[in-house]
């Protein structure tokens, strides 16, 4: 439906439109994911399929204790290299998300591979490093060399 204006010289030709809410919502909320995915691309791709493994590491007198959270990822697709001053650690995620709104099905995929390399703050017996993988946490337990578990520094004050 169109409504027309006279004005002193000119018709105006004005078109209603119906306002949807929801819909301008949505457009918010798709315009807002792609400028954050923008903020936090790296090297050209996008953020979700940039994955980078947190980890934590702990080290006693004997041992260095090294844990990364890698949920989704079977052990067949974890590479786990270790030296004697860091750990490398690669792999290629496959995960999948279905979902079923109003009749619709939506279907995700994150895909990607990943390589962390983690400095250790001691030299490591590489050979007998001990690894246990469950629920998407690994978990390394890497034994200090003989060297690094008897170094004492001596301190000259004088």
């Amino acid at each position: 439906m169109c409504k027309r204006y006279k004005s002193s010289s000119k018709v105006i030709v004005m078109a209603l439109i119906r306002w949807q809410p929801f819909q301008e919502m949505e457009y918010l909320q798709r315009d807002m994911n792609r400028l954050f995915d923008r903020l936090t691309t790296t090297d050209g791709e996008s953020s979700r399929s940039a994955f980078t493994p947190p980890a934590e590491l702990q080290e006693t007198s004997d041992s260095i204790h090294l844990s990364l959270e890698i949920p989704g990822i079977a052990a067949k697709d974890l590479d786990i290299q270790v030296a004697a001053d860091a750990v490398s650690i690669s792999g290629e995620r496959r995960e999948s998300a279905k979902t079923e709104d109003r009749g619709m099905m939506r279907t995700e995929f994150r895909y990607g591979s990943f390589q962390r390399v983690i400095p250790l703050p001691a030299r490591v017996q590489n050979t007998n490093t001990k690894a246990d993988y469950k629920d998407g946490i690994l978990k390394l337990t890497l034994p200090k060399a003989e060297e690094e578990k008897n170094k004492i520094f001596k301190v000259d004050l004088g």
